[in-house]
């Protein structure tokens, strides 16, 4: 079965190597020398002046940044579901979100965020994605943080990357908490998340001490400024982590964004050969989202004839979205097969006769 989904994301085997490698313990010189390489290699990655990793999903560092960074009223952008997310968590926490709701295919307004920073002086926290997997939106988050910092240089800005760190270079230099999760772009199992801390951000932690036992960040970052976590470590994942790291050297960042946008380009090029929609009014790179009237009928038939298995959408988009991967090493023959396999399913349906062009799209586009 080739895995196309936007998160989990398929493991390549060089990583999948390194992450079956004897198991280190935790408290060990041998695994602080990996830990510490693997952070420090993320700061750089992540442009950020400290990293935290901890044992967790994404939701997890967002609950963590929330607790962090918000002390009277949080602002948040929701336009899907993991923007709900936000509100969700904030309102747990009694932060009385100010909510700005977009639809699913739109994104957030510069304006709107301005609006609301100046008619709510309580607002101390403004947390967005950068990328709305619900839909494959790319909010115009480095803009809308340039906007605050314009306006209230104090309020913290926080930006979920999960589904665009190691996706695209990021300009990190507004956003003072930017999260990362080890299961979209590094290409590794769920269970490990990365906060990017601003200098103003590791000001703040060290001030307050932190909050909360298990996800207090003052006290992980105690620990990890000495290559040592808190708590027990997901040593497989960091060693996997290490490896990617190694793996992307080898490459380059340069090349490595270029490819994904690439990529990116020639499955657009394959859409749009077969008259299928792009959903979100401004795409991001990390996926190719499709909206079909009939979406749950071609996955079913992609997975089960095709062996190809991408992902659905959610909530009311639940039966008309295809959401395809192209986070990480993903090899453009991958990516190809499952455009096709989407042409050959939409055949099958009596949507459009298959005529391969959307691998003769793709492919003119990605080599020419």
């Amino acid at each position: 079965m080739l895995l196309m989904t936007p998160g989990p994301t398929p493991s390549p085997e060089f990583l999948r190597r390194a992450m079956a490698d004897e198991t280190i313990h935790h408290r060990t010189p041998e695994f602080e020398a990996i830990f510490g390489r693997a952070r420090n290699r993320l700061k750089t990655f992540m442009k950020s002046s400290e990293v935290i990793l901890l044992a967790s999903t994404g939701s997890g560092a967002m609950e963590a940044a929330l607790t962090h960074f918000c002390a009277k009223r949080a602002l948040t952008i929701n336009a899907g579901k993991f923007g709900e997310r936000w509100s969700k968590i904030a309102a747990a926490y009694g932060k009385n979100p100010i909510e700005l709701k977009y639809a699913w295919d739109t994104p957030a307004s510069v304006a709107d965020v301005e609006n609301a920073l100046k008619n709510n002086p309580e607002i101390d926290a403004l947390f967005i994605q950068i990328c709305e997997s619900a839909g494959g939106l790319r909010h115009p988050a480095e803009a809308i943080a340039a906007a605050v910092k314009a306006i209230r240089p104090d309020v913290f800005v926080v930006a979920d990357g999960i589904t665009a760190v190691g996706v695209e270079n990021i300009d990190a230099t507004h956003i003072d908490a930017l999260i990362a999760g080890s299961q979209k772009a590094f290409m590794l199992p769920p269970g490990l998340a990365a906060i990017g801390l601003s200098e103003s951000a590791v000001k703040r932690i060290e001030a307050t001490g932190g909050t909360g036992f298990y996800f207090n960040l003052a006290t992980e970052l105690k620990n990890q400024r000495k290559n040592t976590t808190a708590w027990t470590a997901t040593t497989t994942i960091v060693q996997g982590l290490d490896a990617f790291f190694e793996r992307l050297d080898q490459i380059g960042e340069e090349r490595f964004y270029a490819d994904t946008l690439k990529r990116r380009a020639a499955g657009e090029a394959a859409l749009k050969a077969i008259g299928a929609q792009i959903y979100p009014k401004v795409a991001a790179p990390s996926m190719l989202s499709v909206f079909h009237q009939n979406a749950a009928s071609l996955r079913k038939w992609m997975k089960k004839e095709a062996l190809v298995n991408v992902a659905g959408g959610q909530d009311d988009l639940k039966d008309t979205l295809l959401r395809f991967n192209n986070m990480g090493f993903v090899e453009p023959n991958a990516l190809a097969w499952s455009l096709n396999a989407l042409e050959m399913a939409m055949d099958k349906i009596g949507s459009r006769k298959y005529d391969g062009a959307a691998n003769r799209a793709f492919t003119e586009t990605y080599y020419r």
